[in-house]
């Protein structure tokens, strides 16, 4: 058993108690009822069946279920259920299971919950084997000078990727999915303007950076296997840092170049390797990675557009994120 994995509870000792944290609005929920119902009757467990909220997205219903005594944790939305599922738990490693709902569904498709199988991801919060992963934590700064803390389970970013997500269309949202981003992201390219960053990693040195957008993230897929990240690993006890540079047009395709095909193929073959090598891509600028335990971030200029997880989270100035090794414990398939 590796260092990611935790021993699955022994299903015999005691009341075991499942708490199933769902978004209501998501649709499928009466067949998920029927299915964990017989799920939990099959393995001799009771069901608590709670509701998110608009104001509380699963924080306090986690931390409810923790405080009962729930063994088990079924999360039954999108990314951002997770996330704030997660954020309650503070590090308690009760086994969470996840049953995809949501538009991108990024941190179920990078851990290979089946997304598109209702049955077959219950069935697996179940059954399936414990693995720890690493959470990220953001503390960033308003405009005014506040502070917040949140939770990042997948990725969070200043710049264009966060205007992006602000400017995707909700009815076409719900019609098409993830897809509506791309619609975003072509809408949103041409009027994006460049900003300055001071960016400093663990207690290096700090430098300075013009960037469309800094990512810092926990994984490395995006929707359509787009490999953003080919090295981050999510519970290598490290975060993986992006910036995207690019100064014109061309530079962008650069971009898409980049993750859509020099990651996602050639980087996979020797003879892959060779040719990113002879056509100049390891020394290009449009696409930087770096990776550690902490970066700070210093928005020179006006305040840039923030999300996490694929959610709007307004405007910031400033931001540290850290990473908090295996602290979040997560069913998943058998190897």
């Amino acid at each position: 058993m590796s260092g990611g994995e935790t021993e699955q509870a022994d299903a015999t000792g005691g009341e075991q108690r499942v708490a199933v944290i769902f978004n209501p609005v998501k649709q499928g929920i009466d067949q998920l009822r029927s299915v964990v119902d017989e799920l939990a009757a099959e393995h001799g467990r009771t069901v608590d069946w709670i509701e998110t909220t608009e104001d509380d997205p699963g924080t306090g219903q986690a931390r409810d279920a923790r405080e009962k005594g729930a063994d088990l944790i079924i999360a039954a939305g999108g990314d951002g259920t997770v996330r704030a599922i997660a954020e309650g738990l503070e590090g308690e490693q009760i086994p969470v299971g996840i049953v995809p709902l949501g538009t991108g569904n990024l941190f179920a498709r990078n851990i290979g919950i089946p997304v598109n199988d209702l049955p077959g991801a219950a069935k697996l919060a179940f059954t399936g084997r414990d693995r720890a992963v690493d959470v990220l934590r953001a503390r960033v700064r308003r405009e005014d000078g506040s502070t917040e803390t949140e939770v990042s389970l997948v990725m969070s970013g200043i710049g264009i990727d966060a205007a992006m997500i602000a400017n995707t269309d909700p009815d076409l949202k719900k019609r098409v999915g993830w897809l509506a981003y791309v619609d975003a992201g072509l809408r949103a390219i041409p009027n994006s303007e460049p900003f300055r960053v001071a960016h400093r990693m663990d207690d290096g040195r700090t430098h300075r950076s013009r960037v469309s957008s800094i990512l810092v993230a926990n994984l490395g897929y995006l929707p359509g296997n787009i490999e953003l990240i080919p090295d981050a690993e999510i519970d290598d006890g490290r975060l993986d840092v992006v910036r995207l540079q690019p100064r014109n047009f061309w530079e962008w395709l650069m971009v898409w170049r980049r993750v859509a095909w020099e990651n996602r193929v050639l980087r996979k073959t020797n003879l892959g390797r060779q040719l990113i090598d002879l056509t100049g891509g390891n020394k290009r600028r449009e696409v930087v990675y770096s990776s550690g335990a902490k970066i700070d971030l210093v928005i020179d200029g006006e305040p840039q557009e923030f999300e996490i997880d694929g959610e709007e989270m307004g405007t910031i100035t400033a931001a540290r994120f850290t990473i908090e090794p295996k602290s979040l414990v997560v069913r998943v398939k058998e190897q």
